[in-house]
């Protein structure tokens, strides 16, 4: 049906007010409705901001939790932990964080919830496939003929690598220094280093291009992962499930199957 556009004004608003009163019954325009819509179960989409060195265990554990979830899709996004900290700290959007070291968790407590340690790792000397430089332990690092590569010392895994280094007073000049574990696991990976301190986990992704050296526990380091929500979380609910998840046997299983440490 359609009106002159004169003499109509009254038709108009009754069918303004019935168009107002249908959106309202929906629940348009209210928070409350969009909340009542996630909880017939819509689908709910997470996104996690995690630690480089979780990459390869973590795309288990996502497909696992759909899995046991349905209707809930769960998104990573890989960095160096003080790459994830300054993505918070920017406001990107995200529902949970795990990182690879408690000290970035810790400057991120205005954001997060309160934060629960999932694992623990430790480092390792990731060298070519068969140690062609005969690498035995860290001393060796300071050869000054050997190509060694590093993570910057602001990232956990450089952070770490410097701790047990200095601990036992072995100066090592890097060719590089990297943004995260997995750049450094690269540069060895493709021979552009002699040999690299990664974290126990990677260099086991990667065994048909490099060996990994143990560092004896006395001289090496713990590194602890936290996971926590973000307060900014649309989803605050998914997230706080998502989280404490990963504690559960099933989560913990596939975590030490990956190589990492009980919490």
């Amino acid at each position: 049906m359609s009106f002159p556009l004169s003499g109509h004004r009254g038709v108009a608003a009754v069918l303004s007010a019935s168009l107002l009163a249908t959106l309202a019954a929906c629940g348009g325009g209210d928070a409350g409705g969009d909340s009542a819509t996630a909880k017939a179960g819509s689908g709910t989409e997470l996104t996690v901001l995690a630690a480089s060195s979780l990459t390869d265990v973590f795309a288990t554990a996502g497909a696992a939790y759909e899995k046991e979830h349905p209707g809930t899709k769960v998104t990573f996004s890989f960095a160096g932990s003080q790459e994830l900290a300054a993505q918070v700290g920017q406001g990107a959007p995200a529902d949970a964080l795990v990182t690879a070291d408690t000290r970035t968790m810790d400057r991120l407590t205005a954001d997060t919830g309160r934060p629960t340690v999932i694992a623990k790792n430790r480092l390792v000397i990731a060298t070519e496939e068969g140690n062609p430089e005969k690498i035995q332990g860290l001393s060796d690092l300071a050869d000054p003929a050997l190509k060694v590569v590093l993570a910057a010392p602001e990232v956990p895994v450089g952070r770490y690598g410097r701790q047990i280094l200095d601990a036992r007073g072995i100066d090592v000049k890097p060719v590089s220094q990297e943004p995260n574990v997995r750049a450094v696991l690269s540069k060895v990976e493709l021979g552009e280093a002699d040999a690299g301190l990664v974290y126990r986990t990677d260099a086991a992704t990667a065994t048909d291009n490099v060996d990994a050296i143990d560092i004896p526990d006395a001289q090496n380091a713990i590194a602890s992962y936290p996971a926590a929500t973000l307060k900014s979380s649309g989803n605050s609910e998914a997230a706080a499930a998502f989280v404490s998840w990963l504690s559960t046997p099933e989560a913990q299983k596939i975590l030490r199957d990956a190589g990492f440490q009980k919490p």
